[in-house]
């Protein structure tokens, strides 16, 4: 009996996997059903099972990067959708086996992990947002939109579900013409120079990576608009009057992830000085159902070093003293997995320039990734907030009427 055998019995109950060892032996585990993935996977070498069983999540991971596990029927999609999908989140069962060294070990990581200081920010932006440009041109839609997409319909395109994002966004900022906005993570740009064009709003755009800054200031020149979107290469904690502040209006796209949970209240701290007395924000982040748990092994050392994704009750409790006020909280649960799917199929498709770019074990982690993320939003406790601040109660309509008309108006002036 292999090392493995017990810990693929408790995982896989619905769906096949079939284990084909070093010897040429094989065992299959779970039963057949329809809507689970059957997956083969072979072991090349005697260690993947002490690796696996050690720190299962991690041990899997970079023995299939390192080509020490090797998919014969199924792919990487299927082999973590087929784990995650036994093992949802409300089942309450963990694919991680806890016990008392690792829970101590864990208590010891989380204090490291609260330390995100201003360089460290910077060196773990650096890590993911500065690989190639030709990389993300390879799966993202045309304006660049690293963050969940917004999908009206599930069949619709992820340039369509892009563009309705940012409607969606915008219409909860409750904006008009001649407003000064802040973006917070700006990313390529996409966000701020959209809310320029559609809206008639000044953007401050701020962001830690070089190569996005070098691209969303060369859209802005190109669109004749960088004296009204202008990017800078600071941190948000260095914000000031210099810049333009106070703001009518803050947003942030998937930038929280990174804000570290040891800077939360600091966060929004920032943001209501940052922020007119009728100020509002809206804050779109992945976040946690549930308990907050320490990030996993794999997105630590491979993806996003430093991130952490914060609950709901995180969130408030690091806002609430700081006197900005929830005034509309939304859940977007399925939507990240469509988003990463799209992600995931046109990775794929870019194989051979992906592959050119890097090499092979990096079109394994990329894989990996993707499919491990879309993962947690189909079958795991991640989802995505978007969560409205202000710092009046008197600064938005009193119904949610607003955001739907503005968001009807946006999108017919998106089509046509």
């Amino acid at each position: 009996m292999s090392l493995l055998d017990p810990l693929f019995a408790r995982l896989i109950r619905k769906g096949q996997l079939t284990r084909i060892d070093t010897d040429g032996g094989s065992r299959t585990f779970g039963t057949p059903d329809p809507d689970f993935p059957d997956v083969t996977i072979r072991l090349h070498d005697r260690r993947v099972g002490l690796d696996i069983l050690r720190k299962p999540t991690l041990g899997m991971a970079e023995a299939y990067m390192d080509g020490r596990v090797t998919i014969e029927a199924g792919d990487i999609w299927n082999l973590v959708s087929l784990f995650r999908a036994n093992n949802p989140w409300e089942s309450g069962r963990s694919i991680e086996t806890k016990g008392p060294v690792k829970r101590a070990l864990k208590a010891v990581s989380k204090q490291f992990g609260r330390i995100n200081d201003r360089a460290q920010a910077r060196r773990n932006v650096k890590h993911h947002y500065d690989l190639s440009d030709r990389l993300y041109d390879l799966f993202l839609d045309r304006d660049r939109q690293y963050s969940c997409a917004y999908f009206t319909d599930p069949d619709n395109s992820l340039e369509q579900a892009q563009a309705d994002k940012k409607a969606h966004i915008a219409a909860k900022l409750a904006l008009r013409p001649g407003q000064k906005i802040l973006d917070i993570g700006c990313g390529w740009g996409g966000m701020a120079l959209y809310l320029h064009e559609k809206c008639g709003v000044d953007v401050l755009g701020v962001t830690l990576s070089e190569e996005q800054l070098k691209v969303a200031r060369e859209r802005a020149a190109a669109a004749g608009v960088a004296d009204h979107v202008r990017f800078e290469l600071i941190d948000y904690r260095d914000v000031g009057p210099a810049l333009g502040a106070p703001f009518d209006r803050i947003v942030s796209v998937g930038m929280f992830e990174h804000v570290g949970v040891g800077n939360y209240r600091d966060f929004f701290r920032n943001c209501h000085n940052l922020l007119t007395p009728d100020g509002v924000m809206l804050l779109h982040t992945i976040g946690r159902m549930g308990k907050a748990k320490k990030t996993d092994a794999f997105t630590r050392k491979y993806t996003f070093p430093g991130s952490h994704v914060p609950s709901l009750s995180q969130m408030m409790q690091a806002s609430e003293p700081n006197k900005l006020m929830v005034t509309d909280v939304e859940v977007l649960r399925l939507h990240y997995g469509l988003t990463l799917r799209r992600w995931y199929d046109r990775t794929v498709a870019a194989r051979e320039q992906i592959e050119a770019l890097y090499d092979a074990r990096f079109f394994r982690m990329w894989t990996l990734y993707l499919a491990g993320a879309a993962a947690g939003f189909d079958h795991g406790g991640t989802v995505n907030y978007q969560v409205q601040y202000a710092r009046s109660r008197h600064a938005l309509p009193i119904t949610r009427d607003y955001m739907m008309q503005a968001e009807t108006a946006l999108r017919a002036a998106s089509d046509s």
